[in-house]
């Protein structure tokens, strides 16, 4: 039998595609990046077909590197920017408008609108999620309710939602398999993570007709397989995972207590929490770790919109660096100690503050501040909305981390990770393969095609790269961090 597991990691910025061993050795992967809209303050599109056809291509282009056929492919794995909304026409396939993105707050006045007549506890309770314009459910009823007719040909069944792996599950089946995963269902703000249902009152508050929504399977399951013609031969899609939940599982954090922290374009830091759905007090999200044989494995998440975010903001944005690797020779240089805060509330703060309407801003500017100094704030940033969610997590009762996981692309900069274990005071691994969300996808693939047979079997993979340990002293780790807390608070409108 086959032993390679074709991923599909659907980014924010970039779809890729990456093929594994069994071992979870990446053999090859290819990446395009796609457009960005902003067609508003505060609101992000993709164009749908744009994600399906660098997607497809990423995929050819992975199997051809590799010099292997789809039919030494066991299995395919799908994992994807979670939250982000697309509805189409389901005799066409073609999207009615472009997806709306996670980081997209055009819902805002909705979702405030519906915290202020008191629904949130209600929401939370069922879906373990906050009310907040991140989330798939307002965005499903602001296409429904903007483009002509779409209500109502949703609600005769003419209309079908998903979230990208749904969408691209659809593409890659000919329309065959209209599914999600548990893990992605529980990031829709329609799901009850403890019926493990789609949710009559949340489809009701929200009105989004039941018509419209993909089958909710397991993370590992028989999802349908691939149309022929579009990689050579029909591959079963076996896998699906939300990117985060994917890093979870790549990271062989099975065991309640494990945590992991990924830094992609932006920042997740997931606490497995086994069969219990902790109540957050402080504003984290209870979700689906993953869905394995029926048991639902739950978690305990802090989302932090913008990290690897700011560094491409200060690429492409104002132009202060060509290339993301020139940084950490800039953080060297410039040290710890430099005055300048960047808090990069470009979408507004997420995890714990959850103020859709902050904006970013640059602190501590003088006339020697440089370059370097500013480049050197966004890298600091990222750690220091990091302890934000360590802080709120101690507050709901998990306990100080002894070790934190990271992976994403973001730390393969040494000094990010250095300084990461510095502020927090923990120590910090970094895995040997730091695809760990596409691994995770694999993983599940693999799982269900009967390359693993159980989680005991790739908790085996796992293996530690480089080993970060905090070397700062207490003092000056409180100082930089009273200083971000001074930043943020003045960057807030919901205090």
């Amino acid at each position: 039998m086959s032993q390679y597991l074709l991923s599909i990691d659907q980014g924010t910025t970039s779809s890729r595609a990456i093929v594994f061993d069994e071992r979870g050795i990446i053999v090859t992967t290819a990446q395009q990046e796609f457009t960005q809209f902003f067609p508003n303050d505060g609101w992000v599109e993709h164009d749908a077909e744009e994600i399906w056809d660098t997607t497809l291509a990423v995929c050819r282009e992975a199997l051809k590197n590799a010099q292997l056929k789809a039919s030494e492919m066991a299995g395919i794995g799908i994992t994807n920017q979670r939250e982000t909304t697309i509805v189409w026409d389901r005799e066409t396939g073609k999207p009615i408008h472009k997806a709306i993105v996670w980081q997209d707050r055009r819902t805002s006045a909705l979702c405030l609108e519906l915290k202020t007549q008191g629904h949130e506890a209600s929401v939370q309770e069922a879906t373990g999620l906050l009310i907040d314009p991140y989330f798939s459910a307002t965005k499903v009823a602001w296409i429904l309710d903007q483009v002509e007719g779409a209500r109502e040909r949703a609600e005769r069944g003419e209309l079908a939602f998903g979230t990208v792996d749904s969408f691209l599950l659809w593409r890659l089946t000919g329309g065959a398999s209209h599914k999600t995963d548990a893990t992605n269902a529980s990031r829709t703000m329609l799901f009850n993570i403890h019926t493990q249902q789609w949710d009559d009152g949340m489809l009701k508050l929200f009105r989004v007709p039941r018509a419209m929504l993909p089958e909710v399977e397991d993370s590992a399951a028989d999802f349908g397989n691939t149309l022929p013609d579009l990689l050579g031969e029909s591959i079963p899609v076996a896998g699906i995972a939300g990117d985060q939940q994917a890093a979870l599982i790549g990271q062989a954090c099975f065991q309640p207590g494990m945590i992991k922290s990924t830094y992609g374009t932006g920042c997740f830091m997931i606490l497995n929490t086994g069969k219990e759905a902790l109540d957050s007090q402080n504003r984290l999200l209870t979700t689906v770790g993953y869905r394995l044989n029926g048991e639902v494995t739950y978690a305990l998440e802090g989302s932090i919109f913008i990290a690897g975010a700011a560094i491409q903001w200060l690429r492409d944005g104002i132009a202060l660096i060509s290339n993301a690797k020139e940084t950490e020779a800039m953080a060297q240089e410039v040290g710890v100690e430099h005055g300048v805060y960047m808090v990069p509330a470009f979408t507004g703060l997420g995890a714990p503050y959850w103020d859709p309407e902050a904006r970013g801003a640059l602190f501590g500017l003088t006339r020697d501040t440089g370059i370097k100094d500013i480049v050197t704030a966004g890298l600091q940033s990222v750690a220091y909305q990091t302890k934000d969610l360590i802080h709120a997590m101690e507050g709901d009762g998990a306990g100080k981390p002894t070790t934190l996981r990271v992976d994403g692309g973001m730390v393969a900069n040494n000094w990010v990770v250095q300084f990461l274990s510095d502020v927090l005071n923990v120590n910090v691994d970094r895995p040997a393969v730091i695809e760990t969300t596409a691994l995770g996808a694999a993983y599940l693939a693999g799982l269900q095609v009967g390359i693993y047979n159980s989680l005991e079997d790739i908790a085996k993979l796992w293996h530690c790269e480089r080993h970060f340990s905090p070397d700062m002293k207490d003092d000056l780790r409180d100082h930089l961090y009273s200083g971000w807390l001074k930043a943020v608070a003045r960057v807030r409108t919901s205090q």
